[in-house]
């Protein structure tokens, strides 16, 4: 059997493979709406225990600073023992993760609480997707890379007024423990749903012999660097800004209350939840007619540069239409979400573990990075004598600076395969 004939052979049937995407996406779901609740949550959280803008970059970056600590050996045991084992054992962390939040009394209370949480929902999109690199055909595994996203953006919309709306009734720490009792639900139906790795075709891509389960091919890929500032900056920033930085810039550059932002922030993840729909339904019909992914960063992503430069021009003259322009930020933004599953298959299957996780790393440290160091570069600012607004333009113009340079070096790196 050759190789391309055993991998078709290890694909689902349709039904069941919808089954397991959408019993992978409910997991992801709660995963997203843990990763976004802090933006909401924020003036409360800030009030509660008295945070500066520096202690809530880094406690909405400590979720992000868990997630990448795991990264590495996640990409390793998924290759080994398949996406069903490993999540489970990693959704039971996200459970006690989010009791602990619940509990917590103090700022290093939380801080440890979204560490944990954040390790524990570290495979919710790795191992659907190493999953799909074996079970879906190349034009699937773009769909379904998109759709999951979408489904991340259903959970951060769910993330802003429904949050706002049930506080006063339940109370935030009610709230995490509620949370933790439906991650518990979602593990259920995995356990029930996702099919054992060596049930789903295990020994179709057996790891070649001289695998030693090392990082090794991964790291010397130049098409994996290539890629590697644009998941740091551009994608990295992307999701720092609409699970943080958006609601205090409603707040404290355009002057809404608490209730506004929160608005404002519906809307900018429906707006996310659109795009990634309509990436789901586009992206098979350009792989089909050979539109390369990097062909389409390249001319897209560009337009969110325009965006940031806009934000920053205006400041807190854009008033109303703060909320808009968040949004179009972040939706312009997506086209380097394409770079993921691009990384995925510029690899073998026995290496797709690896290489999703080694990328995902890169993209949740700079999460970390671009979320806490906005936050440094604010307080920075009012050191230096700036105003609120003033303090966050130039974080946020630094932020577009580095996105820049980060797309001009994906621009001037020579084309290169994975291998």
């Amino acid at each position: 059997m050759s190789a391309s004939d055993a991998s078709r052979a290890e694909h689902l049937p349709r039904r069941m493979a919808v089954v397991v995407f959408l019993a992978f996406a409910l997991a992801y779901f709660f995963s997203a709406l843990v990763r976004a609740i802090t933006a909401t949550l924020s003036p409360t959280l800030t009030t509660e225990f008295n945070l500066s803008a520096q202690d809530l970059g880094l406690l909405a970056g400590g979720y992000f600073l868990g997630f990448s600590l795991t990264q590495l050996p996640l990409g390793r045991w998924l290759d080994q023992h398949g996406p069903k084992k490993v999540i489970l054992a990693f959704l039971t962390l996200a459970v006690l993760g989010c009791l602990a939040f619940s509990w917590a009394d103090s700022f290093h209370g939380l801080l440890a609480a979204r560490v944990l949480c954040g390790m524990g929902v570290s495979a919710c999109l790795m191992a659907p997707l190493t999953g799909y690199r074996r079970w879906f055909d190349a034009s699937t595994q773009l769909r379904t890379n998109s759709w999951m996203l979408m489904t991340g953006s259903l959970g951060m919309l769910a993330a802003t007024l429904p949050v706002q709306w049930l506080m006063p009734i339940w109370g935030w720490r009610a709230l995490f423990v509620i949370l933790g009792v439906m991650i518990a639900l979602a593990m259920l139906l995995i356990a029930l749903l996702v099919p054992v790795w060596q049930k789903a075709g295990m020994g179709a891509a057996q790891r070649p012999a001289d695998d030693d389960g090392s990082y090794r091919e991964i790291w010397r890929s130049a098409y994996f660097w290539r890629m590697t500032p644009l998941g740091f900056f551009s994608y990295g920033g992307m999701v720092a800004i609409q699970t943080l930085w958006a609601g205090p810039w409603m707040t404290q550059v355009a002057g809404w209350t608490a209730s506004e932002a929160a608005s404002g922030l519906f809307l900018i993840n429906l707006s996310m939840l659109v795009t990634f729909w309509l990436w789901g339904l586009i992206t098979p019909g350009l792989a089909r007619k050979g539109i390369p992914v990097e062909r389409l960063i390249a001319w897209g992503l560009p337009l969110s540069f325009a965006v940031i430069g806009t934000l920053v021009w205006a400041g807190p003259a854009i008033g109303g239409g703060a909320a808009v322009g968040l949004a179009l930020l972040c939706t312009t933004s997506t086209f380097v979400a394409l770079a993921q599953p691009a990384v995925g298959m510029a690899f073998p299957s026995h290496l797709a573990g690896r290489a999703l996780s080694a990328y995902n790393l890169v993209i949740f440290a700079g999460i970390f990075v671009v979320q806490w160091g906005i936050g440094l570069l604010v307080d920075a600012g009012r050191a230096l004598g700036l105003a609120h607004a003033q303090a966050y333009q130039l974080a946020l113009a630094c932020f577009g600076l580095s996105s820049v340079c980060s797309w001009a070096y994906f621009m001037l790196k020579k084309p290169a395969q994975a291998r």
